[in-house]
């Protein structure tokens, strides 16, 4: 909690000061705090921690105290807040609570989401709490808590969204069958009108009495909002709707009650203006309530899919207990068609389970004994029990959640500009409606006016509204059409949808920065071993010379390399057993450092290694050097068998490639992605295995260390690079390229460096990862485009740049139903990223079949 308090002109805070050991570290950090110019009072605690300082706001900060404490070796720690803030409607709130937030002695960032409703601000304790954080941020007239998480999290957004919809929905009510009787009112004189409206309807009287309830009921919370911010020093969207709104009504009011007052008389009395402006705004805001949490929505649908409750097993008793009450060792028993309620490891039974949620892998997966499985996955139709390894926060659901909000609470680089304009957008948009009232009053009026001047798509005259009326009409309608709204969801909604649209994947991006950075790549660089390739040897050619038979050739080696320690020697057990071979022990066994083994076996003596072996041995080899070589030069491990003196033949053993890895490299090509593969191997196998997947650029025999530098090098020709390794040995070369991509992180994805975390084995989703993070920069470039050519264009028409040259103008109403739908168009472009799909996943579909789960050979 902090300890802020303000006594005249010195404000008193206490800052936690971590690194303290001694009675000279208290006096160290008295005397550089007291050396500060402006702070009047220092004592620090050496148990407690604390650093209790007085000092004259006026003169220094906090940001300067934690400098100094922080220039002599010691730390001030940060804590960070999630807040939910309701209410916000366009960029200029995002501004608004920034600012405030930020003016609080001790905030050192503040990041507001506008679709997604929260503000993430990070802070020394000891300067400021999360108390007045929240206080800030309601005084401006929004509603801040702090951000639940899991059910509690959904349950509390559904109740603020039907209750913003019932609101929203009840003004709807009020306005639109008030506004239509108002309309039809104020046009009773033309068309057929006369014929079939009563002429009571329209009188200026009841089209007052129509227009007040519209006004002040409905519109009232803009005036209301417009009030809570000019009290803090502040403006947004709801400055101009009420303005709008005010002016038409007041001078309406005016011209009905008092019409020789010189604001246009009875011709004047624009009621259908105040009525249908405060109708199409509440439209807009009826309609931002029904889209409005849609872009995240592929996280409310992974929260929602945790499962409720768990059924475990305690003093040897099945019971069923809440999915948050389950604890780490807790034996858990699912049945067919449960969600997973926890991370853990299969410990009896077998089924297969749909990680489509998590993984995005269609395909079901088989899970027994050993097998870990994944909380909120379901399980389709078998029964097993398992033992709980990672609960609450630190299951994989929860890390990916976190992992995509942490996204979404960040800002994209190309949201600078929009942030920039929508934050002086509201003054700005006042005073360009200010120069255009002064321009019609005193110049343009005169100069332009004609009597048969109408709005567009009105019948309605203008020629009896006067100078004032006149000019106050077009000033009211720059304002009401310009909209920062557009502006301000253009990116973060679009960010919000694609790191959805990732995680729907197994694709997380830890940044809207890394979304950025993903979209402009073009060239990748691949770690060779585990990530192109499986990350362990396997048997991949068979030769046999005659009168020996494959199968026996292969379980002979086996034999012969059981008591053996060596990898290759594993390869071949390990493919012996995958073809149900029985392998025995063998009789004697003799390794030969540098040439091979030697074993004897019920009377037969086997020979497996190289060529030297087979000299020293004096066995004559044949043709069998030539398919040596051949295999040799496509990157593989070939050894020669001899069984009792006889060459039987080659068994070739290689670090096999993973599956799709070919057709990912081929469709990174077809995107104007170089492709490059760095590794320690020699250049000889290097080279054969990028030639199986199309890699030309081939970054051989590079040690750990130095891969970050062979990154920068191809930084340094101007290209823009992506690093894929496996996250844990090639995290330097990770950090150097401008996109980390961790792959095959599994589940546990919070270990993981990176920028982009791919859950999945899968060399596809890196593709996957670069199409999501160019298709949501298309939308963002879409919206960001719209949203500026919408006010570059509609502004000026609102402020009559065409009136000289056509006669016509656009109305308010018309202004506020062209702002709302500008905003609206965001939203529904964004939107259009739900249905996307990585191409992988788009050809999935269209053949209705699932990839082989078999290893591509290196052949």
């Amino acid at each position: 909690m902090s300890e802020t308090t303000r006594s005249g002109n010195l404000v008193q805070a206490s800052l936690p000061v971590q690194g303290m050991t001694c009675a000279a570290c208290v006096a160290k950090v008295e005397k550089t705090l007291k050396s500060i110019a402006g702070v009047q009072e220092v004592h620090v605690n050496l148990l407690s921690g604390k650093a209790a300082v007085a000092y004259a706001s006026d003169q220094t900060g906090v940001p300067q105290m934690v400098k100094a404490i922080q220039d002599v070796g010691y730390e001030v720690p940060e804590e960070e807040i999630l807040l939910t803030v309701r209410g916000m409607t366009c960029a200029a709130c995002v501004a608004k609570v920034e600012k405030a937030v930020k003016g609080l002695p001790g905030v050192t960032s503040v990041v507001v989401n506008l679709p997604a409703e929260f503000a993430k601000v990070k802070f020394y304790p000891g300067a400021v709490d999360k108390t007045r954080i929240k206080k800030e941020i309601n005084a401006l007239g929004y509603e801040a808590s702090e951000k639940v998480t899991g059910q509690e999290a959904l349950d509390r957004e559904k109740e603020a969204r039907q209750k913003e919809l019932r609101y929203q929905t009840r003004n709807m009510w009020i306005a639109w069958p008030l506004a239509s009787l108002v309309m039809i009112g104020m046009f009773r004189d033309y068309w057929i009108l006369p014929y079939i409206v009563p002429k009571f309807l329209g009188n200026v009287y009841l089209l007052w009495a129509l227009t007040t309830p519209i006004a002040f009921i409905p519109g009232w919370q803009f005036f209301k909002h417009s009030w809570n911010g000019l009290k803090r020093g502040a403006t947004d969207m709801n400055l101009l709707y009420a303005t709008g709104i005010g002016a038409a009504y007041i001078i309406a009011t005016i011209n009905t009650f008092w019409p020789d007052a010189g604001f246009g008389g009875r011709g004047a009395t624009f009621f259908e203006s105040a009525a249908l402006l405060t109708a199409f705004i509440v439209l807009g805001r009826f309609l931002e309530a029904l889209t409005r949490g849609r872009t995240s929505e592929s996280i409310r649908k992974l929260m929602s899919l945790q499962a409720k409750t768990a059924r475990v097993i305690r003093k040897g008793q099945e019971m069923e207990i809440a999915a948050d009450e389950v604890e780490i060792g807790d034996i858990v028993v699912v049945r067919p068609g449960e969600s997973i309620p926890v991370d853990g490891e299969v410990t009896e039974g077998y089924s297969v389970v749909d990680e489509a949620m998590i993984t995005g892998e269609s395909m079901p997966v088989e899970k027994r004994l050993g097998s870990q499985v994944t909380g909120a996955t379901l399980n389709k139709n078998g029964s097993f029990k398992f033992r709980a390894i990672r609960v609450g926060s630190e299951t994989a659901l929860a890390q990916i959640i976190k992992m995509v909000e942490d996204a979404q609470a960040s800002k994209a680089p190309i949201q600078k500009l929009a942030d920039f304009v929508a934050g002086h957008f509201i003054a700005g948009v006042h005073v360009l409606a200010l120069i255009v009232f002064v321009f019609w009053f005193f110049i343009g009026y005169a100069s332009f006016f004609s009597p048969a001047s109408r709005f567009v798509l009105s019948p309605y005259s203008l020629a009896q509204v006067g100078v004032f009326g006149f000019s106050l009409l077009l000033s009211v309608t720059t304002l009401i059409i310009s909209c920062p709204c557009a502006l301000g969801l253009a990116t973060p909604s679009a960010i919000m949808a694609g790191t959805g649209k990732g995680a729907e994947n197994g694709i997380l991006f830890k940044g809207a920065d890394s979304v950025e950075a993903s979209s402009k790549l073009n060239a990748v660089v691949f770690d060779k071993t585990g990530t192109l390739t499986k990350g362990e040897p396997s048997v991949t050619d068979i030769y046999v010379t005659a009168g020996f038979a494959r199968s026996d050739v292969l379980k002979l080696a086996a034999i012969a390399e059981k008591s053996s320690e060596h990898p290759l020697g594993e390869a071949i057990v390990r493919g012996a057993k995958e073809e149900g071979l029985s392998i025995e022990d063998t009789d004697d066994f003799e390794a030969i450092p540098g040439k091979g083994v030697r074993a004897g076996y019920q009377g037969q003596t086997i020979l497996l290694g190289n060529r030297r072996l087979m000299q020293h041995q004096n066995i004559n080899i044949g043709n069998l050097d030539e398919k040596m070589e051949q295999l040799e030069g496509e990157g593989k491990t070939a050894m020669l068998m001899a069984i009792d003196g006889k060459a039987a033949g080659i068994i070739a053993v290689a670090d096999t490639l993973k599956e799709n890895a070919k057709v990912a490299v081929e469709r990174l090509h077809q995107m104007g992605v170089q492709v490059a593969m760095i590794t320690g191997d020699n250049r000889r196998t290097a080279e054969a295995i990028a030639r199986q997947v199309g890699i030309k650029t081939v970054l051989a025999e590079v040690l750990p260390q130095d891969k970050a530098a062979e990154v920068k090098k191809l930084q340094e020709k101007g290209l823009k690079v992506a690093m894929v390794g496996d996250g844990i040995n090639d995290a330097p070369a990770l950090a150097q390229a401008h996109v980390g991509i961790a792959i095959g992180s599994g589940t546990d994805v919070a270990k993981e460096t990176g920028d982009i975390i791919l859950i999945k084995d899968d060399i596809r989703d890196v593709v996957g990862a670069i199409e999501i993070g160019r298709a949501t920069m298309r939308k963002i470039k879409q919206n960001l485009v719209w949203a500026f050519v919408y006010n570059l264009t509609g502004i000026p028409l609102a402020a009559g740049i065409l009136y000289p040259f056509t006669g016509l103008l656009v109305s308010p109403e018309l202004a506020s139903f062209f702002m709302a739908m500008s905003s609206l168009s965001v939203t529904m472009n964004t939107l259009l990223l739900k249905s996307y799909q990585p191409s992988f996943r788009r050809e999935q579909g269209k053949s209705g079949r699932h990839p082989s789960p078999r290893p591509q050979p290196a052949r």
